[in-house]
């Protein structure tokens, strides 16, 4: 006899009540044999992520090892020295907030800093983004702005909405420091403080690798200091490393609780007690509604402000992790999971009539937060805003079940340090796993240097046309190609030509960017 509801809430519903989140399934599709039918493969899941915590190479494109978990739980890492770092390197991050904080480390102009400037992209600014968004408060110690992007209008923008530019300390991250997009955002605040009287390396930091480009130039220029990042923590796992924790302490965050937060729910995800490990159940039901292939899409929906960029952090985290061309043995599998998600009540009035009605192509995950936050109004009698929210996840729940639609949901009593940690933890635990079901390395990125290879050959593009133009009087797209031998870049030489003379950077004989008769020149 098929359960009902509230029997397949009971059974199915995961608690971890020390870290105060829990997760039901039981509006997913799945049989009632199914969990037991996986066991093995779980369990080689849980194998292949007991061995990475061990120190094995679980990156095996890139022969590294893989420890983001060890930075939460560094008697974890697999040496004594490297443990000895993580915990320094902790200690350090809270000195030197502490330091700015009390004066100790002043700005230049021998006041206390009001404002921080982070500079980074990708895992670099996804999590630090969310992180300051999520757990901000009215008593921030700074405030904080980001540029992560080499768009010079947001760059702009970002930078001109600093109200006290003489009293920011910025913080630029970047593993290899030649990442561009990080160069170009520290080169253009560089310039930027520069017009205004103000010298960047007199209150810079920088996160990097050691003896990276950014690295050299920091110690070259007399930064205030240099914080490390290790090759055994990728971009989007690098959360709970300097990469996140030092945004947080100079914002004012308790990083302490974040990581006891994120150690506290490895615990629950270790577990072999598959109906007890949160992240087990949710790999298995990823599992479970894509065939293992992908076929649905995720969508995140968060009902609360303060997580209105946690699917943009998920995004990284995931389809960075999980979309991949090759699995483990070279076979071509073409994996992914595809993410998206705003925010509960928006949802109800962007797409959620289209998740109801519509293509059933995805499954939701809700992410219930039982705590206001903050004094409610009644709104109309014994009803408050909140009730509002909460009655719009539950009955958008409901309708999507109605509608034969899948759906997890997530409860946390509360936004704050340790409920962040903990989430932060449970969807890396969730991704390795997965990760495991389906054969694949999810620690390398590939199709990223891929895209980052074609850019640079762009730009060698650009380069050639501009000295073709230096060394002639006028020159159609043709003539281009064939002088720059890149005939077979037509197109892109057109859309580089209209790019160049938008920008008033050439000039052509027609205003028309669509003219592809008419001849450039400088």
């Amino acid at each position: 006899m098929t359960m009902n509801l509230w029997d397949r809430y009971r059974q199915y519903l995961c608690v971890c009540r020390d870290i105060e989140l829990s997760l039901d399934i039981s509006r997913m599709t799945f049989a009632e044999d199914y969990i037991d039918s996986m066991q093995e493969r779980i369990s080689k899941a849980l194998d292949d992520m007991q061995a990475l915590e061990n120190g094995v190479i679980a990156n095996p494109d890139e022969n590294r090892r893989v420890g983001h978990y060890w930075l939460r739980a560094p008697e974890l890492a697999p040496e004594p020295a490297l443990r000895q770092e993580i915990v320094q390197t902790v200690a350090d991050v809270k000195a030197f907030a502490k330091d700015v904080h009390e004066g100790r480390v002043l700005a230049p102009n021998g006041q206390k800093y009001t404002d921080l400037l982070v500079i980074g992209i990708g895992g670099s600014a996804l999590g630090p983004q969310w992180i300051a968004s999520a757990l901000s408060t009215n008593n921030d110690k700074l405030s904080v702005h980001f540029l992560d992007n080499t768009d010079p209008e947001g760059i702009e923008y970002t930078l001109s909405r600093i109200a006290h530019l003489d009293t920011t300390i910025v913080v630029v991250i970047s593993k290899s420091g030649s990442t561009p997009e990080t160069r170009n955002g520290m080169i253009s605040a560089a310039k930027y403080f520069e017009a205004h009287g103000l010298k960047l390396s007199d209150r810079a930091v920088a996160i990097t690798g050691t003896g990276s480009k950014l690295y050299n130039t920091a110690h070259a220029e007399g930064w205030i200091r240099t914080f490390p990042m290790w090759d055994w923590v990728g971009g989007r796992t690098s959360e709970l490393s300097a990469v996140g924790l030092l945004p947080a302490a100079l914002q004012g965050i308790d990083i302490d609780a974040m990581l006891a937060g994120a150690a506290a729910c490895d615990v629950h995800t270790r577990c072999r007690d598959i109906s007890k490990n949160p992240a087990a159940l949710m790999a298995l039901m990823w599992f479970r509604a894509t065939d293992g292939k992908g076929l649905k899409d995720l969508v995140i929906l968060p009902y609360k402000d303060k997580l209105l960029l946690f699917a943009r952090y998920l995004q990284q985290l995931i389809m960075e992790s999980l979309g991949k061309a090759l699995d483990l043995d070279g076979k071509t599998v073409h994996q992914g999971l595809t993410v998206y998600g705003n925010k509960g009540s928006t949802d109800q009035h962007a797409y959620v009539q289209q998740l109801r009605d519509g293509i059933n192509n995805f499954f939701a995950t809700f992410i219930d937060v039982f705590e206001y936050g903050a004094d409610a109004v009644e709104v109309d009698p014994n009803v408050t805003p909140g009730d509002y929210l909460h009655g719009f996840l539950l009955g958008t729940r409901q309708a999507l079940n109605e509608s034969g639609r899948d759906s997890m949901t997530i409860t946390v009593n509360r936004i704050d340090p340790r409920t962040i940690g903990a989430l932060i933890a449970l969807f890396e635990r969730t991704v390795g796993l997965y990760a495991s079901l389906i054969h694949i390395n999810a620690y390398h990125q590939p199709g990223v240097e891929a895209g980052k290879k074609a850019a640079s050959r762009v730009l060698a593009i650009q380069n050639d046309c501009l000295d073709a133009l230096n060394s002639h009087q006028k020159l159609s797209i043709h003539d281009i190609a064939l002088a720059t031998k890149h005939e077979a870049d037509e197109e892109t030489i057109a859309r580089i030509l209209g790019y160049l003379q938008a920008n008033q950077r050439i000039q052509a004989t027609s205003e028309d960017l669509y003219d592809f008769e008419r001849k450039f020149f400088v």
